[in-house]
């Protein structure tokens, strides 16, 4: 959850330095891929998700899908973290209110299982 979250992280790390899409012609399209590919941060943001999709499938392999998908929820207060102090992104209020509320519920989904 971690690894992947980082990956998202990465890779939006990686569009800011690209730049905002404007024109959604195939030659601008193009060019942001090729300017995205060009990216360190892309590609260890490709790397990270990897190893975060490989994880999870082995996570499912040894616990219930009813307990692993709710807790991949917590993967929401990791990437507002990041986007806070990895992205320099403005977090409101409201939004850590949210944050917390999902971090609750995952409590209540870890609690549960034993």
């Amino acid at each position: 959850m971690v690894s992947g979250t980082a990956g998202e992280l990465c890779v939006a790390r990686a569009m800011k330095n690209v730049g905002e899409v404007t024109r959604f012609t195939p030659a601008a399209i193009g060019r942001v891929f090729f300017e995205a590919v060009q990216q360190g941060w892309m590609w260890l943001g490709v790397f990270l998700m990897a190893i975060g999709f490989f994880s999870l499938l082995g996570v499912l392999s040894l616990e219930n899908v009813s307990f692993v998908v709710p807790v991949t929820a917590f993967s929401y207060a990791v990437g507002t973290l990041g986007g806070k102090f990895f992205l320099g992104e403005k977090v409101t209020a409201r939004r850590w209110m949210g944050v917390l509320l999902v971090c609750a519920g995952v409590a209540f989904v870890i609690i549960g299982k034993h």
